[in-house]
């Protein structure tokens, strides 16, 4: 995807990805605000069964995700249908669910967040309101196939400020902040 794609006049789609512990909803919340688009939380889209899975310290399989991803993957092709502005947080830790992802939408760019095991368990750890157990950290470390460069990726470490990933990301889709 070039940056002239995502300069046009349509706002961008992005998807704020990573390992659970890693900021996406915050990041992707607070650049939603930034680019004054609305922001998905992909959790939210989980079913019932798959929530259900994490809960129990399950790690969810291909199969699991993929009726999720399809949910989200619909999101995003709505939005580019309606020339609409979006910004969703989903883990995407594979390529093959990236590319399910990017089906809805050539306008979609990635920002992939990333850090240290350790760092990520202790934010998975003070965390007192979401299903996902830190003991689910290591599989999804394990599965987790970072954006390749042919992807056009942005990235950046979690210990990063959360103002300074947002403002990287408007100057990279060269949007006024």
């Amino acid at each position: 995807m070039t940056s002239e794609s995502t300069s046009s006049s349509q706002p961008p789609i992005v998807v704020v990805m990573g390992v659970s512990g890693c900021g996406k909803s915050t990041v992707g919340q607070r650049l939603a605000v930034a680019l004054q688009v609305p922001f998905l939380e992909g959790d939210d889209f989980h079913p019932a069964g798959n929530v259900a899975r994490m809960a129990a310290g399950v790690p969810l399989t291909d199969a699991d995700r993929e009726g999720w991803l399809r949910t989200l993957a619909g999101h995003i092709a709505e939005a580019d249908r309606q020339r609409q502005g979006l910004v969703l947080s989903c883990s995407a830790l594979k390529r093959s669910y990236r590319d399910m992802l990017r089906a809805g939408s050539d306008r979609l760019r990635f920002v992939f967040l990333h850090g240290d095991a350790a760092v990520l368990a202790k934010r998975m750890a003070a965390r007192t309101r979401h299903y996902m157990p830190a003991s689910l950290l290591d599989s999804q470390l394990a599965t987790l196939e970072p954006p390749a460069p042919d992807e056009n990726a942005l990235a950046f470490d979690v210990t990063q400020a959360t103002e300074v990933v947002v403002a990287s990301v408007v100057a990279s889709l060269q949007l006024p902040p």
